[in-house]
């Protein structure tokens, strides 16, 4: 077949090519690749996803198994003993004591507070230093307290220990939630009060206590305040006049 170049315009073309770096064939035809196909080349369909894995849960559920050793406690101090020999929850391994409760058990008040401070955790006791302090202000000024003899409030922690590098998680929350409404339930408060973000989120299901704050709600089947804790009014003391307000709506519960 005749191509229509003559030996020097062919060769001519031939060198450029090789001095563009084409100095291989790689079929035996050559290719028009500016010729246009007489058809739209096919799409190939998409696979469809694959599902994730899923990862398979090995040993016992935390949850489950917290459920029943909460379940088993017929009092405070068995429950105690059971949060102790609990080993699924990894705040346990950095923490100095387990901090359980002050006050006194079987009150009206039951306070919930977030998980522990460093203090709190060196001395194994809930809402102390500072902020305990202040707490004991904060009720002393409606005639209760952790050693008021007539109107006495017990205090308990969202969880045990003290978180050390990190803040708790939901996981973390939902894996002690069994231990903390077995307390609520043996120490039978006939209002709780939920100081802070962590007591709300493992009691009524929401975060964001400064407008969960003064409403009441109810939890466990309980009437349930939400308050600020006192360490955040120790860095916002200009929020303790809505602080006051709530205490005065607890004060009109109890005499009510």
């Amino acid at each position: 077949m005749e191509s229509g170049l003559d030996f020097h315009t062919a060769k001519a073309l031939l060198d450029w090519h090789v001095d563009l770096g084409a100095d291989e064939a790689i079929g035996d035809a050559p290719i028009n690749r500016y010729e246009v196909p007489k058809e739209a080349p096919k799409m190939a369909k998409p696979k469809p996803a694959e599902a994730p894995p899923v990862a398979l849960q090995t040993g016992p559920d935390p949850v489950a198994v917290a459920r029943e050793l909460a379940q088993g406690a017929q009092d405070l101090g068995a429950l105690r003993a059971a949060m102790a020999s609990f080993p699924h929850c990894d705040l346990k391994n950095g923490a100095r004591n387990l901090v359980f409760s002050n006050g006194v058990a079987g009150a009206k008040v039951m306070v919930i507070s977030d998980a522990p401070t460093r203090e709190e955790d060196r001395e194994g006791q809930p809402l102390i230093g500072p902020a305990g302090l202040l707490l004991d202000a904060m009720f002393g000024a409606i005639d209760h307290g952790r050693d008021h003899a007539e109107n006495p409030i017990y205090v308990a922690s969202v969880l045990p220990w003290r978180p050390q590098t990190r803040e708790p998680n939901p996981k973390d929350i939902a894996m002690m939630l069994p231990f903390l409404t077995r307390h609520i339930a043996l120490a039978n408060p006939d209002i709780l009060v939920l100081m802070g973000n962590q007591a709300c989120e493992a009691l009524l299901g929401r975060k964001g206590i400064s407008k969960l704050r003064g409403t009441w709600a109810e939890a466990l089947g309980k009437p349930a305040l939400p308050m600020l804790h006192p360490a955040y009014l120790m860095r916002t003391p200009q929020a303790k006049r809505e602080t006051w307000a709530d205490l005065l709506s607890l004060q009109a519960k109890l005499r009510g």
